[in-house]
């Protein structure tokens, strides 16, 4: 599984990797309600995100790392949406990695300096017949497929927290 943490339109998406053969599974945006409340959008994500690991019982869970942002306000609420991207799945006893944007696009396009569109495309290489537009969905899939490129590389996934 991996997540595109924000707390307008979290991206999520959920690969199958088995070897070197990627499929896909499911993926889609979260997208808390921006006139709540921030306590109330932060409980909308952490609870979607807890539905959608019940519903597709994922093995492992990846997070985009945080970057740094121009504006602080918006740091500290991404900082709000990627603790709760990694303690959803960590309350479901499942592993998180975590990877730089760049690496993740390093990974899946084969240079770091990637744009959106450059990602949606090579997922919709890698992920054939999903259609996928530039966007948090994409970014998604890509942190996953990420995920799974290194957990192969390193030989086996990691095990659910004991």
């Amino acid at each position: 599984m991996g997540l595109d943490p924000s707390l307008v339109k979290c991206g999520w998406g959920i690969v199958r990797a088995q070897g070197l053969k990627i499929t896909h599974v499911a993926h889609g945006v979260i997208k808390p309600d921006t006139k709540q409340d921030l306590a109330l959008r932060i409980n909308t994500l952490y609870n979607d995100i807890a539905d959608i690991i019940k519903i597709h019982a994922p093995d492992e869970a990846a997070v985009e790392d945080m970057f740094l942002k121009n504006n602080p306000n918006s740091a500290i609420k991404l900082g709000y949406a990627r603790a709760v991207c990694l303690l959803a799945p960590a309350q479901a006893g499942i592993y998180v990695g975590e990877y730089s944007a760049r690496k993740v696009k390093k990974s899946v396009v084969g240079t770091g300096t990637a744009d959106k569109t450059q990602v949606a495309a090579m997922m919709n290489v890698l992920l054939p017949g999903q259609n996928l537009k530039p966007g948090d969905a994409a970014d998604a899939l890509a942190i996953a497929i990420c995920h799974a490129h290194r957990a192969s590389a390193a030989g086996a996934l990691h095990r659910r927290f004991a």
